[in-house]
């Protein structure tokens, strides 16, 4: 199983911005601990960051023929990219929507999703954990398409 991490704007920033909010940890500490949770579940991953817009929209059209699923943490973009939206919409891979922190607990403006409506499932304010938890929905998922064979 072959799955596609994307990280928004301003996630490159981890360790440093907000660390109340986000921890201490870097983007660099969660690809590794994403890199070994993956090995462990045989799930193959590929990590990306960006700040830029269409090129996390470039990713996930590239996305529908090489990736089984992708974990977007779309940063800012949630609550108003479009373009994101219809990105996710346009394509046939399933997505799941994280978020470090509860966006639900947060200012206002951070509880409206424009991309989770398009998305499998929203899983927020879980730390890295919630990332772990979207990589489970589609390990979950393929040990259901398994066993469904099987029978």
């Amino acid at each position: 199983m072959d799955l596609l991490i994307l990280n928004g704007p301003n996630l490159n920033r981890l360790g440093k911005r907000e660390p109340s909010v986000y921890g201490n940890d870097s983007l660099k500490d969660l690809e590794a601990l994403l890199t070994q949770y993956g090995e462990s579940k045989n799930v193959n991953l590929t990590m990306r960051q960006s700040n830029w817009e269409g090129q996390l929209i470039d990713w996930i059209h590239e996305a529908e023929d090489a990736f089984d699923g992708i974990v977007i943490n779309p940063g800012a973009f949630t609550h108003y990219s479009i373009a994101l939206r219809d990105a996710v919409a346009s394509i046939s891979v399933p997505v799941i929507e994280v978020h470090i922190s509860n966006v639900h607990a947060r200012e206002d403006f951070r509880k409206e999703s424009v991309i989770a409506p398009n998305c499998v499932g929203q899983i927020s304010g879980f730390g890295f954990d919630s990332y772990i938890m979207g990589i489970d929905f589609f390990v979950r998922r393929r040990n259901e398409d398994e066993s469904t064979r099987e029978t």
